[in-house]
């Protein structure tokens, strides 16, 4: 099996082929820096299990306990992994990670036919697709609310969520470009820098930090450690309200915990790029 085909459990890595060499191998997650376990709401203390692989025994299916299939360094499953820290559902949904290069072959055939992460196991019931399943997980879960009661801004949440698979693309593309990535890149970060600039009353899409801001943190977390350490450039010059928001973000607990280690992600992108 090649890596690139072990890597399709992570959306982001079948469009790409991003990362996909022996580089990536090394990767586990004591290379990630989760080394403070009461970074999330709550301050709920939580040690992060081990990757499952081919070896490793499925988890009884629907036994009751909820579920999060995920990994811990793909950008789509940290979207639902926020969202579940930030509610304050660390004791409500279990993590369930999965080893990308060594996928154990219960996953697709008997939790999640395409293979996929993040998927979540609720109710008796499999579901995927990672903005699906922070909505799902907003509206079916205790804690702080990701969407607004304000209708206007539900609706340009709608638009942002809509133009969030465009950005992610993007931030992908330019990985790999041989080109100006700069003033490729321009283009999607002056439309980040109008987003912001819509509602005041707070530094977030939204006003207040919502599902939107999840949706995107996980690829300008990349974006920004690509651009500061390859090509020397701050992406938020002349933005400054996505400055806001990086500095803001940077205090979101639940965030905070899901961030992996910059020299690893250096890595991989640098990869990409190289190839």
């Amino acid at each position: 099996m090649s890596l690139l085909t072990s890597l399709s459990i992570c959306p982001g890595y079948i469009y790409t082929s991003f990362g996909a060499t022996a580089s990536l191998l090394t990767i586990s997650k004591t290379h990630i820096p989760f080394l403070n376990p009461s970074m999330a709401t709550g301050k709920v203390q939580e040690v992060l299990p081990d990757d499952l692989n081919s070896t490793s025994e499925q988890p009884t299916l629907f036994d009751g306990t909820t579920r999060l299939y995920t990994s811990y360094i793909c950008p789509f499953a940290q979207r639902v992994w926020i969202a579940r820290n930030y509610k304050g559902l660390q004791d409500d949904i279990k993590l369930v990670p999965i080893d990308l290069q060594n996928r154990p072959a219960w996953y697709k055939e008997k939790v999640y036919p395409t293979n996929k992460v993040p998927a979540l196991e609720h109710n008796n019931e499999i579901r995927g697709e990672s903005l699906d399943l922070v909505k799902y997980i907003d509206s079916h879960f205790k804690g702080p609310a990701l969407l607004p009661d304000d209708p206007a801004k539900r609706e340009f949440a709608e638009d942002l969520l809509s133009y969030s698979d465009t950005f992610y693309k993007a931030i992908f593309k330019v990985f790999a470009s041989k080109g100006d990535a700069v003033n490729e890149i321009g283009p999607s970060f002056d439309y980040i820098e109008s987003a912001l600039s819509k509602f005041v009353d707070g530094p977030f899409f939204l006003g207040q930090f919502s599902l939107v801001d999840i949706a995107y943190a996980p690829f300008i977390e990349r974006a920004q450690l690509f651009f500061s350490d390859v090509k020397k450039h701050d992406i938020t010059a002349g933005r400054p309200k996505f400055a806001t928001w990086i500095e803001e973000l940077n205090k979101i607990e639940a965030y905070v915990q899901t961030r992996w280690d910059a020299q690893v992600l250096l890595e991989i992108i640098k990869t990409r790029q190289n190839k």
